[in-house]
């Protein structure tokens, strides 16, 4: 068995993984990879194991921290979309979490996989190695036809689309960086206003259009942009929302934010992709309004959770208060 780090894992042997895996995303793939490592301030670490000359384990974890003073406070690595390896090969989650907390333990505060996968059956593996299980829930949408996926839809948001595209609402899809930034602005305004979380600098969005990880659906109205959504996308698999934004209060005749919801949707069952993943909807023991929004389009309520392994206690819990904080000072 032999640890592989960045570059020294074959391009080949990491395409043949994701391909045979049952537990790739994008967020595992070189593309999202190398997009990771050309934004300032942020850092991939690709971390494999071989063993008998093939590749059968691998993670890309996304170290990141905010901006300034807040940064001591929130340096964490994101492994999104969790591990990928060979059911058959499981026994390397042992010695792959028993590495990634040594290189990882002096980097970040915390490290978090986000599973849009079932990894119920390894839950006793991560926390033989100090990992803790979070329950966290998602929506999972089959988009293999327009038939399959309109018939999945509430009434009303059945309603909204049809008057929407009556309206004169219309899809496309970025082709610039000015197209872009109207998406962000829209997003940042938002995430200012009402989300109240660290929303990423312009260059994580500026170099997704660059990558080979996905598009922007954006939604225009009135020769303007008053929404969108940020898709990554895997193979024929699927279609994820990263981040989706739109001017609903100001243009409710168009709603925004539910035909960016619909262009993504729309996308996959067009482009031969299986599901549409809305990549969360909160814990279950909290209130959580986007889950609401969500569980109108009628996928499939999964609960995939999430594994925490804590580094720094102090730190950890010191920056949940600077973002509760955070969170009521934009009130």
């Amino acid at each position: 068995m032999k640890f592989l780090t960045n570059h020294e894992i074959s391009r080949n042997a990491w395409n043949e993984l994701l391909l045979t895996s049952s537990f790739s995303t994008p967020f595992q793939t070189i593309e999202f990879y190398e997009y990771i490592n050309s934004i300032p301030g942020y850092n991939a670490i690709a971390l494999g194991i071989e063993n008998s000359g093939k590749l059968c384990l691998l993670v890309v974890a996304t170290v990141q921290k905010e901006k300034g003073i807040k940064g001591y406070f929130s340096k964490r690595a994101i492994i999104y979309g969790g591990p990928v390896f060979l059911e058959k090969e499981y026994a390397t989650l042992h010695p792959l979490l028993k590495e990634l907390n040594c290189r990882l333990k002096a980097t970040a505060i915390y490290l978090e996989t986000r599973n849009f996968q079932d990894y119920g059956k390894y839950k006793q593996v991560f926390e033989e190695y100090g990992w803790h299980y979070e329950p966290y829930l998602n929506f999972r949408l089959n988009c293999t036809s327009h038939e399959v996926a309109w018939n999945l839809l509430n009434t009303n948001r059945k309603r909204q689309i049809n008057k929407a595209l009556k309206n004169g609402v219309s899809i496309k899809e970025a082709a610039s960086l000015a197209d872009v930034k109207e998406f962000y602005d829209i997003l940042k305004n938002l995430y200012d206003t009402r989300i109240k979380k660290p929303l990423p600098s312009f260059a994580f969005f500026e170099n997704f259009i660059n990558s080979n990880i996905g598009k922007y659906l954006l939604i225009q109205f009135k020769d303007k942009i008053v929404g969108g959504i940020m898709c990554p996308m895997f193979g024929g698999k699927a279609i994820y929302e990263f981040y989706i934004c739109g001017l609903d209060a100001e243009y409710k005749e168009a709603s925004p934010s539910v035909m960016a919801t619909w262009a993504a949707i729309e996308y996959g069952y067009k482009s031969g992709f299986q599901y549409f993943d809305f990549m969360g909807a909160g814990k279950p023991d909290e209130n959580y309004g986007v889950r609401e929004f969500k569980e109108k389009f009628g996928g499939e309520l999964v609960e995939y959770g999430r594994f925490i392994k804590i580094n720094n206690v102090l730190l950890y819990r010191l920056g949940i208060l600077a973002l509760n904080l955070m969170k009521r000072l934009k009130k």
